[in-house]
């Protein structure tokens, strides 16, 4: 008898249903609480100990990435980007799902009495279920996170590290180099219109010491390209006057014949690569990577992540029905965004570009990680279906923390290579590296202890007495009223640049 009373004490009586729900139900929060009221110990201890030990580890790992904020979310971007991450992570929340599903299912089948009617069999197999799918939801969808991001990168970032530079090195993912440049690129095609407008270029050369950014606007309309010496372009197309169109027609004429015109034809998109290096090669950078993106599919990337604020001070046309965008601060959607980058009415392409450069600084300023985490199925999708790139995966998670450092740290300055600076109808190659280079520089701070130079429209030692006299009528004039003739001292679209240097885009974006 007393080895018989001793066995009840150690299995205790099954609970009524009620009370076999709330111990269930309690081992959702608290998986092992349920085996310990039916004095299981070791099996609820261990249970038990195994959860509190993984709240623990990611509560430090939480106070851990805190106690470094400044790159935290960099960090944990950079770890979402990169495949044996997410794949890794995936796994590990399969696993725990599963095993705390049978868990609370096993809690269940413990502390249910026997011989219950089939009703209350029903009714408690629903609630069960329900207290199931409390974790296997979110499990499911975090799963389905991780899915998408694999899947989006795979699609997005599949091109190869260029083999003639050194493997990617973590440590060291610029080999050493002292700018990053990026060249950014809107594509503009409709089906009333033939081929693909690259009506947007700006190179994005970025100090990965610093995070200072220099935007390089390309107008669309700058005339006699010239062409990497020994490439087909420049056999076909030969100094000085060869090539009769824009340079957003460069993109077209190579996908016209990528085999014959291409300078890799078997690269993923050879006339992005090539209108890279034809970039490049003008301007004088060495521009690594591309990034291109449709411009119709920009409105899905801006709505997305649920629009933009932008200070608009004078009203803005745009479209075809007459519609405006009007002064004040406002969140444009998708489609007004579009609007306020492209529109050219009462405008020119050079005030285009402007605007263009505030949307890149407003967005980068805006964008929340949290955000992101919260809109990531439309980003992905939108990312997909618009964004074509040669940045290779493996390099993704170094210009995550770049683009941190740009947005934290750094200053964004532009440089328009349009009138008054750059003849686009005759430019003179030669005289448009050393504006870059020198404004590259500038943007840098590597020139603020240098004087500021003098308008050559004003300079005596240039014109004689027209000259002097010129500068004494103009020495109160800004570069602008010198070049236009009007009144105003300053263009009146938002970054419009003007003068040879680098202008930080927080003095001419409002």
């Amino acid at each position: 008898m007393a080895a018989e009373d001793d066995q009840r004490d150690e299995a205790p009586a099954r609970l009524s249903t009620g009370r076999a729900l709330l111990w269930t139900a309690a081992s959702v929060p608290l998986p092992g609480l349920a085996h310990l009221r039916m004095r299981r110990r070791v099996a609820g201890a261990v249970i038990l100990g195994l959860y509190l030990a993984g709240i623990a580890a990611l509560a430090f790992s939480a106070w851990r990435i805190g106690a470094h904020e400044s790159g935290a979310m960099a960090l944990l971007a950079g770890m979402a980007v990169q495949s044996r991450w997410l794949l890794g992570a995936m796994g590990l929340v399969f696993v725990a799902a599963v095993l705390w599903l049978a868990v609370v299912l096993h809690s269940w089948t413990i502390t249910r009495p026997a011989g219950m009617p089939l009703g209350r069999r029903l009714l408690s197999g629903a609630v069960v279920l329900v207290l199931c799918l409390a974790i296997a939801a979110p499990s499911a969808l975090a799963l389905h996170g991780g899915y998408t991001a694999h899947e989006t990168l795979a699609d997005v970032f599949s091109g190869d590290e260029d083999p003639e530079l050194p493997p990617h090195d973590a440590a060291d993912p610029w080999n050493g180099a002292e700018r990053v440049n990026v060249l950014l690129i809107g594509a503009d095609s409709a089906d009333n219109r033939y081929g693909v407008r690259t009506d947007t270029m700006m190179v994005a050369s970025m100090d990965p010491e610093t995070g200072d950014a220099v935007l390089v606007g390309l107008p669309r309309n700058l005339e006699n390209v010239r062409f990497p010496e020994d490439s087909a372009l420049a056999e076909r197309y030969p100094e000085p006057y060869g090539f009769d169109l824009l340079l957003n027609d460069v993109y077209q004429t190579v996908a016209e014949e990528p085999d014959e015109l291409a300078l890799n034809p078997v690269v993923g998109d050879p006339s992005a690569d090539t209108l890279k290096k034809v970039i490049g090669y003008n301007v004088g950078l060495d521009i690594g990577y591309y990034a291109m993106v449709d411009m119709m599919g920009f409105r899905d990337l801006i709505d997305a992540i649920g629009g933009v604020q932008v200070r608009i001070e004078e009203p803005i046309p745009y479209g075809v029905h007459g519609g405006v965008l009007e002064p004040g601060l406002r969140r444009l959607d998708g489609h007004e965004a579009l609007w306020y980058g492209r529109s050219r009415v009462n405008s020119d392409d050079y005030g285009r570009m402007g605007r263009q450069g505030c949307l890149i600084k407003y967005v980068t300023e805006q964008v929340e990680p949290t955000t992101i985490l919260t809109s990531y199925r439309r980003l992905a999708g939108a990312t997909k279906r618009t964004l074509s790139t040669d940045i290779p995966q493996s390099k993704v998670p170094a210009f995550i923390e770049l683009a941190d450092l740009v947005t934290d740290t750094g200053r964004m300055s532009t440089f328009q290579l349009s009138p008054p600076q750059v003849n686009t109808a005759n430019p003179d190659w030669d005289e448009v590296r050393d504006l870059v280079a020198e404004a590259i520089a500038a943007g840098s701070g590597e020139t603020d202890d240098m004087p500021d130079e003098t308008s050559p429209s004003a300079s005596p030692e240039e014109g004689g007495e027209d000259a002097e006299e010129a500068a004494g009528e103009g020495d109160d004039r800004t570069e602008w009223q010198e070049y236009t003739g009007l009144d105003e001292e300053e263009p009146a679209d938002p970054g419009r640049q003007v003068g040879s240097e680098a202008t930080d885009l927080n003095t001419i974006c409002p």
